[in-house]
């Protein structure tokens, strides 16, 4: 299978757990890696044979703004429950990346995987 990259996505958003952390909007970073055949686009150049990683970074814009999890365990759950309800997305791989303060400048930093 081919996979189709997202890299380095960051928005600004509310999370944590923490009475300082829901004062502030924090950047998180989002990696995706997409399963899909590129087959037919590159036979074709039919744009609609291919997946629109446009339309799915905006969808995930627009969903992490709006959202205000205590948790990037749950935030990136949800947001791979609807990319694959809402894309024709047969797999997929999240890395999504937020700053932490425990020793100095750090990343905390999760990868899950989740199919159709």
């Amino acid at each position: 299978m081919d996979k189709i990259f997202l890299n380095d996505l960051k928005i600004d958003t509310i999370i944590g757990i923490y009475d300082w952390e829901r004062q502030t909007q924090q950047t998180l970073s989002f990696d995706l890696e997409m399963d899909w055949d590129i087959c037919p686009a590159a036979a074709t150049e039919d744009i609609s044979k291919t997946l629109d990683y446009g339309a799915i970074a905006q969808r995930i814009v627009t969903f992490v703004k709006n959202s205000e999890y205590l948790l990037i365990e749950t935030l990136a759950e949800e947001l791979s429950a609807m990319l694959l309800e809402e894309f024709p997305i047969p797999k997929l791989k999240l890395t999504l990346s937020k700053p932490v303060a425990l020793h100095g400048q750090n990343i905390a930093r999760i990868v899950i995987e989740r199919s159709r």
